[in-house]
C-alpha cells in the first residue's frame, strides 16, 4: 500500500493487530515512533497532509489491580519504625506535598492510583471519612491526557474512617493549595485534585513516576535502604494491621480487594516474615545461654 492511502484507521488497526498478536509494549513504541518520523518525512516532502500517526495510541495490556496483588512476587514493607523514620523525613525534608500525600498512603493502605486520583469531594473532614470511587491511568505521562477510571470490582469502591491527626494534615494541605491558587489563579487548573501539581501544569493530577521518584530520596534521607515503592505502603499498612490484631475480613474491606484470597495471600507473605524474624530473635536472645 501507497504512503498516501494509509488512514489513520488503518494505522491504529495495525498497532492493535500487533498488540494482539503478543507484542511487547516497548516493542510497539518504536515500531510506532519509526512511523511518526516516516510519515513525518512524508508530510515534509507534501507527499501527504496530515500522518495518519496523529492521535494514534498503543494498546497496552492493562493488569486488574487483582491480579498485581495477587502475584507471587516478593511483598516488601516497613517495619514500625522505618515508617516513623520516613514519614519524619516527609515531614522534615519534604518537596511540596509530599508529608500529607505519603502520611495518607500509610494511614489509608490506598494504592497510588487511588490515592492520585483523590479529589477534596471524596474527604469528609467533619465525619473523618475519605471515599474511594475511581484510579488515576496515564501509561504515557502525558499531563492533559489522563483517565480517572472506575475500580475493576465492586470492593475498591470503599469509605475509610481516617486518623484525626491525618485529617488535620490535609486540612492544612488544603490551606497551602487554597494559597497556591490565589497566587496563580491565572495557571492553575482547578480540577479539585488533592495531590495536584504545584510546579507545572498546576492543578493537574501528579504523575505515578513522581511520587515513586519522592520515595527513593525520602529513603535514602531516612536512611533505609531496601528496595521499596509507594505500594509497599499499602504493604506497611496491612502488616501493622495484622500486627495490631484486626481480622482478614476487615483487611480486606479496608484495603478494597474484591477476593478475599488476595488478602490471604498477602497476609500469609507477611505473617510468614513476621514469624521468621520472631524465630530469629528468639534465637539472638538465647545465643550463649545453653550449649545445644
Amino acid at each position: 500500500k501507497k504512503i498516501k492511502d494509509i488512514t489513520r484507521k488503518q494505522y491504529q488497526a495495525m498497532l492493535a493487530s500487533l498488540h494482539k498478536a503478543g507484542y511487547a509494549f516497548n516493542t510497539l513504541d518504536g515500531i510506532h515512533a519509526t512511523g511518526r518520523m516516516v510519515f513525518r518525512k512524508a508530510v515534509e516532502f507534501n507527499i501527504i497532509k496530515d500522518s495518519p500517526c496523529d492521535f494514534a495510541k498503543i494498546p497496552r495490556k492493562v493488569e486488574t489491580v487483582e491480579e498485581v496483588e495477587s502475584s507471587k512476587g516478593e511483598i516488601k514493607f516497613m517495619e514500625k519504625e522505618e515508617l516513623i523514620r520516613f514519614l519524619n523525613a516527609a515531614k522534615e525534608s519534604g518537596i511540596d506535598k509530599d508529608y500529607p500525600m505519603f502520611l495518607t498512603l500509610a494511614y489509608s493502605g490506598l494504592r497510588v492510583g487511588e490515592l492520585i486520583a483523590l479529589k477534596w469531594s471524596d474527604i469528609d473532614m467533619y465525619k473523618k471519612t475519605l471515599r474511594v470511587t475511581k484510579t488515576y491511568y496515564n501509561p504515557n505521562n502525558r499531563t492533559k491526557e489522563y483517565q480517572l477510571l472506575t475500580p475493576k470490582t465492586k470492593g475498591s469502591i470503599r469509605t475509610l474512617k481516617m486518623d484525626a491527626g491525618v485529617i488535620e494534615v490535609l486540612k492544612r494541605h488544603k490551606e497551602h493549595q487554597g494559597d497556591l491558587i490565589d497566587k496563580m489563579k491565572n495557571e492553575y487548573t482547578q480540577l479539585d485534585f488533592v495531590f495536584a501539581k504545584e510546579v507545572q501544569n498546576l492543578g493537574y493530577p501528579e504523575f505515578l513516576k513522581t511520587v515513586n521518584t519522592h520515595m527513593r530520596r525520602l529513603l535514602k534521607i531516612s536512611g533505609i535502604h531496601k528496595e521499596l515503592t509507594p505500594h509497599s505502603l499499602r504493604h506497611t499498612h496491612t502488616s501493622l494491621l495484622i500486627e495490631a490484631g484486626v481480622g482478614v475480613k476487615e483487611i480486606q474491606q479496608r484495603l478494597g480487594h474484591g477476593d478475599i484470597n488476595t488478602t490471604m495471600n498477602i497476609y500469609a507473605h507477611i505473617t510468614e516474615n513476621m514469624e521468621e524474624k520472631a524465630s530469629q530473635k528468639f534465637s539472638e536472645l538465647m545465643r550463649g545461654s545453653l550449649d545445644l
